[in-house]
Parts: structure tokens; sequence; C-alpha cells
């Protein structure tokens, strides 16, 4: 049967499924404005940048400021917000973490009850091995920290968590502000883990030794059968986003 080509047309029909085009770089400086309430505005030719949902950016730290500031310098001829990762967090603990505050560290919380640190294989031998001497330190860790014991299970079956842990856990992030509880968000729902996002929160695991430690299942399977181009584009693309998590967490400076 021959095609009468309404496929083809229906398929590039204008509009559909196009990219919106990048909005054109209309300034010529991004800087930092002077403090006022201990916040520091990012601003273009000396207009505060808004956020999406219209708010000024303005930034706690002037570190964290002047690297926002960068991001939006380093544009050449259009504005590519996945070129602006630090930018795009900072927008989102402005518009859509602050006043969710209760919402976004219940999110977090949750994790505690399956964290991933808390589940182990039973075999082979191999992974095991390489499971504890990642995991057991920072369960060890989060355990002395938060005053609890955590329940270990091997194999699939599931096992519950003392009600306390997660009463603890609320307690020990509830001081966060809105960009490093965005932070921590990020990183528990990157890594499956909310223990690990927390040691990295409070300076016990680099950026990189997080993310391994979160991947040792999937680097075994990697290891055993290959990887897969397309899982690896997307891996890169969310480390990306961890990095970004970390940086904007050191660049506040410790709480």
């Amino acid at each position: 049967m021959s095609s009468n080509g309404s496929d083809e047309t229906k398929a590039r029909r204008p509009g559909q499924d196009e990219p919106k085009p990048l909005p054109k770089r209309f300034y010529k400086d991004a800087t930092v404005g002077a403090a006022k309430d201990r916040q520091f505005p990012v601003l273009l030719d000396g207009r505060s940048v808004k956020t999406p949902r219209k708010s000024a950016l303005q930034l706690p730290t002037e570190a964290l400021a002047q690297a926002v500031a960068a991001e939006w310098q380093a544009q050449v001829e259009r504005i590519d917000p996945t070129l602006m990762p630090l930018t795009r967090l900072a927008n989102t603990a402005i518009d859509a973490v602050t006043g969710q505050e209760v919402e976004v560290r219940a999110d977090v919380v949750k994790y505690i009850g399956s964290d991933l640190l808390c589940y182990r294989a039973d075999m082979p031998q191999s992974l095991v091995v390489t499971q504890a001497k990642a995991w057991d330190p920072v369960l060890a860790w989060a355990s002395r920290r938060l005053g609890v014991t955590f329940a270990v299970a091997h194999g699939i079956i599931h096992v519950a968590q003392a009600p306390g842990n997660a009463l603890a856990f609320a307690d020990a992030i509830g001081g966060l502000d809105v960009f490093r509880l965005t932070s921590l968000h990020v990183m528990t729902t990157l890594t499956g883990s909310a223990l690990l996002a927390f040691a990295v929160v409070e300076a016990k695991l680099t950026a990189e030794a997080a993310w391994s430690a979160a991947h040792i299942d999937e680097d075994f399977q990697i290891a055993r059968w290959g990887a897969d181009e397309e899982a690896e584009t997307r891996r890169a693309r969310r480390f990306a986003e961890m990095a970004a998590a970390v940086r904007l967490v050191e660049l506040l400076g410790r709480s």
C-alpha cells in the first residue's frame, strides 16, 4: 500500500514537538549587587534577575551569588538553562521550596524507611564485600550522628526501621535553609539514599564518593555485561545535577 504522506505531514505540523527557541542574550554584564538583609542580588546591567515566578534572584552568600552571576555572564548569543545548573537550583529553592519546606523535608525523610544503604546483596561475595566497604562507614557515621541504630536487610526482603530513626533524621535536617534543603532533596532523589545525601551536606563525603557508593550495584552489572551508551549518557547528566547540588552547598558555606 502506498503512503499518501499524511503521517509525515502530521509529524511536521508547525509548532508540534518543536523545542522552544532559547531567549537571546539581552544584557552586557552580569554582576552581584550590594547585600541587603544578608541577601546578595544577581544583576543584569544593574537590574535584578527574576526567577521564573518573578521573584528576585537573591542568594544568601556572596560566593554563591558570584557563581550564579558567572553562569549568566558565560552565556553567549542565547541563554541556555542547561548550562546554568546553579541558577536552576537557586530558582527551585526560591520558587518551589520556599513555603513548602515541610513537604520537601517529609519527602526526604521518607527515604529513611527504605534507604539504599540498608539493603544489601546476599551474593555474589564480591558484591557483598564492595557494598559493605562503601556503605558500612556511612551507616556507622549516620547512626552516631543521629543516635539511632539502622536495621540492615540481605536480599529483597523489606526490613522495618524503628520509628525513632525517621524522627531523629527529621530533627537533624529541620534547621536546613531552603537552599541546603533543595540540594539535599536533589541528591537524595538522584542517589536513592537520604543518608548518602546527608553525609555530603555535612561534608563527610564528596560528590564523587557518594555517587560511586550509590551506583555500586549498577557498576557491578556493567562490569559483567557491559555499558549501554544511552544509560551512560543519562548517568552523566544526572551526575552533573549531583555535582551542582554539592557545589551549591559548598558555596553556601557550613551552617
